[in-house]
């Protein structure tokens, strides 16, 4: 029994991973291709993409969104929870970052359950408020920018269906939302975004420390 989340020293993390992530060989792939990048960093943990993809499974979800999938780990974590039938919708600015997921992505038999959306994901999001795809989506990952937050869950919230999970990365920012003295502006958001959520009587909200924060908000 404990009244904290236990710290992760290597050794622990490495014994998680073995007795609890049985990573695809083509998520493998994305891993050690993204680490050879300068910021790879921004590259999920393992634990945290067998997470979602629990997630997926326990709640049925057939159709999903991503808004920011760098070199396509969460993404292919995703589509490889979903049934056949099954679709994430996946927004990136960046050919360059998403080109280097793709080939993995088609490893391991996913092309067709991908849909990558290059452009401002506000704006991919809008289009398909436009084009009357309001609570079609099961559940949807918000991993992107951070000043624009607000902004991705408010489209989310009305592309998600009643019941379903949105799930927003990097909550906790490497601690630095508990330090006063970070003021810099992606701490500000998240900040902000934080306080928001936990205001936000539109949501049932856990915000959960695995990876660098992983908040879930199911929609009421």
């Amino acid at each position: 029994m404990s009244l904290s989340s236990i710290h992760l020293s290597d050794d622990l993390h490495q014994y998680l991973l073995e007795v609890s992530v049985d990573e695809h060989p083509a998520l493998q792939g994305i891993r050690d291709a993204t680490a050879a990048m300068p910021n790879s960093n921004m590259q999920i943990a393992a634990e945290q993409g067998r997470f979602m993809a629990f997630l997926i499974e326990t709640i049925g979800a057939r159709r999903t969104l991503e808004v920011g999938t760098f070199t396509g780990y969460s993404a292919l974590a995703v589509s490889l929870a979903l049934p056949e039938d099954g679709e994430v919708v996946a927004c990136d600015l960046s050919d360059e970052w998403t080109s280097l997921g793709r080939p993995f992505w088609e490893e391991a038999g996913q092309t067709g359950k991908i849909d990558l959306r290059l452009g401002p994901a506000l704006e991919t999001l809008d289009s398909l408020i436009s084009s009357g795809q309001s609570g079609d989506f099961d559940f949807a990952f918000i991993d992107a920018d951070k000043t624009n937050y607000q902004g991705y869950l408010e489209r989310c919230h009305t592309l998600v269906r009643t019941g379903g999970v949105i799930a927003v990365d990097n909550t906790l920012w490497s601690g630095r939302v508990a330090d006063p003295d970070a003021t810099d502006a992606n701490t500000v958001a998240i900040r902000d975004f934080n306080a928001a959520l936990a205001a936000d009587a539109r949501f049932s909200i856990s915000l959960v420390p695995i990876g660098d924060g992983l908040t879930l908000a199911r929609k009421l």
